[in-house]
């Protein structure tokens, strides 16, 4: 005879879907006005550079300014150049500190410590919202560099550069519409890649505090200092381990050939501190207290 099943009401609920758990968290971040007021900041950089090249009476410099005075195509490079040296780094950061050490500063996180979505699903959760604001933020500044460049500075006149081409690298070649496509999509995932080892770093500080102006500092001031290390000839051998020391290898794609090497060692470096920060966020995630 067998024995009826009977519900006891005792059920472990059932865990929350990811489509359910991205959708909310992607809602979060980009509803944030502190996160929306930061996008329109990247936004406004490349408009500036663009407006004060126009108005400028010097002539073209060298170097990528002067190419940027000569082409507006090469004013997203020029741009995601600049802002990788801090604001870019800096929304990142803003939103990893919000993600955990805020919710934490707020008591939302113990809620969802609770919830029945398990820590690792949680940090990585936390991990795709950040991340999503680092491509956002690539993507605005590229955008507006685009459009700005186009419309204010304009592409250069092909027969003057002698070609067909779009865009005049630092080398004197030119490229097609298709190769200068292919050159922005790659400083872009470039740039994301930095950006994406300075969030795990990031969210690895905010699992660990509840202040998330103690992530901001530590995150900027920590840039700042390998800023400073990497001028002082004394600490060589300490440079090809700092992070900021690559930064300078997206303008790489205006030369031609594309020297690969500088893009490849900052693209390692940036894997190495993107495994090492995760690495702390999970560990930290797992043993903190609801």
């Amino acid at each position: 005879m067998t024995t009826p099943v009977t519900t006891t009401g005792t059920e472990p609920p059932h865990p929350v879907s990811w489509t359910r758990l991205l959708g909310a968290e992607l809602r979060w971040v980009l509803r944030r006005p502190r996160m929306l007021v930061l996008l329109g900041l990247l936004a406004l950089v490349p408009v500036l550079m663009a407006v004060g090249i126009v108005l400028s009476d010097r002539g073209p410099s060298g170097g990528l300014v002067g190419a940027v005075a000569g082409n507006g195509l090469v004013l997203p490079v020029t741009a995601l150049s600049v802002t990788l040296t801090l604001l870019l780094p800096m929304a990142v950061a803003v939103a990893a500190a919000d993600a955990i050490a805020g919710e934490a500063a707020h008591g939302t996180l113990r809620g969802l410590l609770l919830a029945p979505v398990g820590r690792l699903r949680l940090a990585a959760m936390k991990g795709f919202g950040v991340l999503v604001v680092a491509a956002a933020a690539t993507a605005v500044v590229i955008v507006a560099a685009l459009l700005a460049g186009w419309l204010l500075i304009g592409p250069p006149d092909p027969a003057g550069a002698g070609g067909a081409g779009v865009l005049v690298t630092l080398s004197g070649s030119t490229l097609d519409a298709g190769e200068v496509a292919a050159r922005l999509a790659l400083v872009a995932v470039w740039t994301f890649g930095q950006l994406a080892a300075v969030a795990a770093v990031a969210l690895a500080v905010s699992a660990c505090t509840e202040h998330p102006l103690v992530v901001l500092a530590s995150v900027l001031g920590g840039l700042i200092a390998f800023g400073v290390l990497g001028t002082i000839p004394a600490l060589e051998p300490l440079q090809p381990w700092l992070l900021t020391m690559g930064w300078g290898s997206g303008a790489d794609v205006l030369r031609d050939p594309v020297p690969y090497g500088g893009l490849g060692s900052s693209t390692a470096l940036a894997a190495g501190y993107l495994l090492a920060g995760a690495a702390v966020l999970v560990v930290r995630m797992r043993r903190r207290d609801a």
